[in-house]
């Protein structure tokens, strides 16, 4: 398979959305529990705004899309540099285990590079025994557990 890692066009929208709506409903969000239409909206927006820190890559193969990743960078208070935070990632079910979400990563890796950032990071679920095994081979487990509080 010939695949191609790149930033997202305007012209992706229609084979955008449906990746995204696929990531959203793997992680629950999903009829009543689904995203406001205003969330995706900006949020593709934001990929376009060179104000924004937000965003993101495709992986194409024959003019189809078969995944995403979208990715921020961010001050810290532990570098000079900013950080890249890997916010999501996902592949189409008929794509996954065939090294497209590696290269999506591999993709983030080289922006974050060319943008002078030491680390890349990223968060999944602790169920998500799937994608765990692709990050232990691409990654190192900073041991660190999230917390959160929802408003």
């Amino acid at each position: 398979m010939s695949l191609t890692i790149r930033s997202v066009t305007r012209q992706d929208y229609d084979q955008w959305l449906p990746l995204w709506d696929g990531y959203n409903t793997f992680y629950g969000r999903s009829g009543p529990t689904a995203l406001a239409p205003e969330i995706t909206r900006v949020t593709w927006q934001r990929f376009f705004d060179a104000y924004e820190p937000v965003h993101a890559l495709v992986a194409e193969s024959d003019g189809r899309l078969l995944g995403l990743t979208h990715y921020l960078f961010h001050r810290s208070t532990t570098a000079i540099e900013p950080s890249c935070y890997l916010q999501d990632l996902f592949t189409l079910e008929a794509a996954r285990g065939k090294g497209v979400a590696s290269a999506l990563i591999y993709g983030v890796y080289e922006r974050a590079k060319l943008a002078g950032s030491p680390r890349v990071y990223w968060q999944t679920h602790e169920t998500n025994l799937t994608a765990q095994s692709l990050y232990d081979k691409v990654a190192e487990r900073s041991g660190f557990i999230v917390y959160r509080k929802l408003f």
